[in-house]
């Protein structure tokens, strides 16, 4: 029984290697092409706020009550307004999402390093320190902090290509990070794995 349950968890540790590869060749083409990628993401955005905009409206007519309604409708007429103006004014829109971008990249490398330092002193996830695969959630969250100081140094003058630079750097970071934190639990996987086969041959 002990077996079998030991069996079961160890095909949960592999994790996929193709959403961390995939990230990384996204981040790649970022850096190659940083202004192309920067309009791209605010128009994306733009698209994605009137789409929402236009479930959230369907949405309120299925809500009960006056409040409920009026709320949903003026959250949809916004998300709606933004959407627009996105998509009319991009170079506006790249400098906004850019300032964005530094709060999120600012908010993700100090979770990060607090979780980093977090576990380390718990002694929590041991599974995740092997091979040092633990010290890559260190680096990815400084790399963060420091992305959101360049972010905030070059707004919003460098907005148009310092957008598609630091989302393929980002990108790119996350994607190593999190491809070699999967090859660690997968190597620590293979290891357990090995030593369920040796014993069930002594068995």
């Amino acid at each position: 029984m002990n077996t079998e349950s030991n069996t079961i968890h160890v095909s949960r540790l592999r994790p996929s290697l193709f959403w961390p590869v995939i990230m990384i060749i996204v981040g790649i083409l970022a850096l190659w092409l940083p202004i192309a990628t920067s309009i791209g993401v605010v128009r994306l955005l733009g698209w994605l706020l009137v789409f929402d905009a236009g479930f959230q409206l369907v949405h309120s007519f299925r809500s009960q009550g006056v409040g409920p309604v009026a709320w949903k409708v003026l959250v949809a007429l916004v998300y709606l307004v933004a959407g627009i103006y996105f998509l009319t004014h991009p170079f506006l829109g790249v400098a906004l999402v850019t300032l964005a971008l530094a709060m999120f990249f600012l908010v993700e490398g100090l979770i990060d390093v607090v979780s980093y330092f977090t576990t380390r002193r718990t002694g929590a996830l041991q599974w995740a320190l092997v091979a040092g695969s633990s010290y890559w959630i260190l680096v990815n969250g400084i790399v963060g902090i420091i992305l959101a100081v360049m972010i905030w140094r070059h707004w919003p003058a460098g907005s148009l290509w310092v957008l598609g630079v630091l989302v393929g750097i980002g990108m790119l970071m996350t994607g190593v990070s999190r491809l070699m934190m999967a090859i660690a639990i997968r190597t620590h996987a293979k290891q357990i794995g090995g030593e369920t086969t040796d014993y069930l041959r002594a068995a």
